[in-house]
């Protein structure tokens, strides 16, 4: 029997989400659920949505996986809030690996991770919790992508780097062999990233550069 699932999140990556949990996984979507100022409607996809503060009561941790549906929003932030209040509440994580992926055995992959079609996840990779790969990105041998991360589509990260926590990685963006890249980073679309890079800022341009006097913090996503 399916084990029924929570989805933590009411917007269009949720519906996403909802998807491919139902079609491709042993999950049985049951419910979404939203923080109580953000319900807009009470049924969403012939489902319930129910308020976040009260979750604990329709749906007790022991009953029900969850999945935080959350995309990038305010650099992961809002993703990371609520995936570590649910832990906090004693959920357990559901993860998704699509059957159209192409992962290394023995690859790690941390709860709370939504990985697309069509990623190669080469051997020896770890990707950490809370992590979003879209899809078609190219995870090279011995990277690490850390906790908290969100990889949008076509990527190409070489071998050896790392990705630090609660970045961005934009659509088409480059990675060269042994590449550091600091926590909280934003990469622009097409960016060819050559050297490590420096906490809280944003990166463009084929090379990289830093964009002067921004912080990352300061890109509505």
């Amino acid at each position: 029997m399916a084990r029924p699932l929570v989805l933590i999140g009411a917007g269009e990556f949720a519906m996403i989400a909802c998807e491919y949990f139902e079609h491709d996984s042993d999950l049985d979507v049951v419910a979404f659920s939203v923080e109580r100022d953000y319900i807009v409607q009470p049924v969403l996809a012939g489902r319930p949505v129910v308020a976040y503060e009260t979750l604990e009561a329709e749906y007790p941790p022991g009953d029900v996986d969850v999945f935080v549906a959350i995309p990038a929003s305010q650099l992961n932030r809002l993703r990371t809030r609520l995936y570590l209040d649910a832990k906090r509440r004693g959920y357990r994580f559901a993860t998704y690996v699509s059957s159209r992926a192409f992962v290394w055995r023995g690859a790690e992959i941390g709860e709370n991770t939504f990985i697309f079609e069509g990623n190669v996840i080469q051997p020896f990779v770890r990707i950490g919790a809370n992590c979003i790969l879209w899809s078609g990105n190219h995870v090279g041998h011995r990277t690490v992508v850390r906790d908290h991360v969100f990889v949008s589509s076509h990527a190409v990260i070489s071998g050896y780097c790392d990705i630090g926590e609660s970045s961005f990685i934009g659509v088409n963006s480059t990675f060269n062999d042994h590449v550091k890249v600091a926590a909280d980073n934003l990469i622009g679309a097409g960016s060819l990233v050559t050297r490590d890079t420096e906490p809280g800022r944003i990166y463009i341009g084929s090379p990289a550069r830093a964009v002067p006097g921004k912080s990352s913090f300061d890109v509505k996503l």
